[in-house]
């Protein structure tokens, strides 16, 4: 009976140490298995997922958030440049002779006024200064085709006829010299909505170009 007693409490001790090291294997190949097992042995698939989640934001932020110096650049210069546009096409109501030049500076306004709204709006939202009213050079570089101040007279002083041509060779310059900005927007701009609104200015203008030429009779 003594030995029965024994045997058993043998058996015992055998199973619980052999209990003990069927868990202590199960942990320490989880922890072997899966250096990322987090508190508790439970693997930590946030660690994993973390960097493909904040590449796919940041790629996000890329194309529709993110800017650089170049869409400063076109936002600052587009934004006079435009303006200036705006002044031309609005001599043409008193001034011009032609219903197809009183429509094309109808148009330019347009077109123009709300993008001098949006460029504005996303100067501000940078937190850079927008070019004040009036305060633009008309001579100024990087803003390709401006009309000098001398110009500006001429224009101002012209009727009929001689205004029509006036304003459409004055224009074409004009808007060739906003094309030129808006590609060099997309080639060095990293701002989506910029981007888009760049390829809108070289098709429009570059249309408007070649309607302009033909009024002339150079087409």
């Amino acid at each position: 009976m003594i030995r029965k007693r024994s045997l058993m409490r043998r058996t015992a001790v055998v199973a619980s140490a052999g209990a003990a090291a069927l868990v202590l294997a199960a942990c320490g190949g989880s922890g072997d298995d899966d250096g990322s097992a987090g508190h508790g042995g439970h693997a930590a698939p946030a660690s994993s997922s973390a960097p493909a989640s904040a590449s796919a934001s940041a790629s996000a932020s890329a194309s529709q958030g993110q800017h650089n110096a170049a869409d400063v650049a076109f936002a600052k210069g587009m934004v006079p440049h435009h303006r200036q546009a705006v002044e031309m096409a609005d001599l043409a109501p008193g001034r011009a002779r032609s219903a197809e030049v009183k429509k094309l500076a109808a148009d330019i306004r347009k077109a123009q006024d709300p993008e001098i709204r949006t460029l504005s709006g996303w100067l501000t939202s940078w937190g850079e200064d927008v070019p004040a009213e009036g305060a633009m050079d008309h001579s100024a570089h990087d803003m390709g085709g401006m009309t000098t101040a001398e110009e500006m007279t001429e224009l101002e002083n012209a009727s009929g006829t001689a205004f029509d041509t006036a304003f459409m060779e004055m224009m074409i310059k004009h808007h060739e010299g906003a094309v030129d900005m808006a590609k060099t927007e997309q080639a060095d701009g990293t701002y989506g909505p910029a981007k888009k609104v760049a390829g809108e200015i070289i098709d429009s203008q570059s249309a408007e170009i070649e309607q302009m030429n033909e009024l002339l009779g150079r087409g």
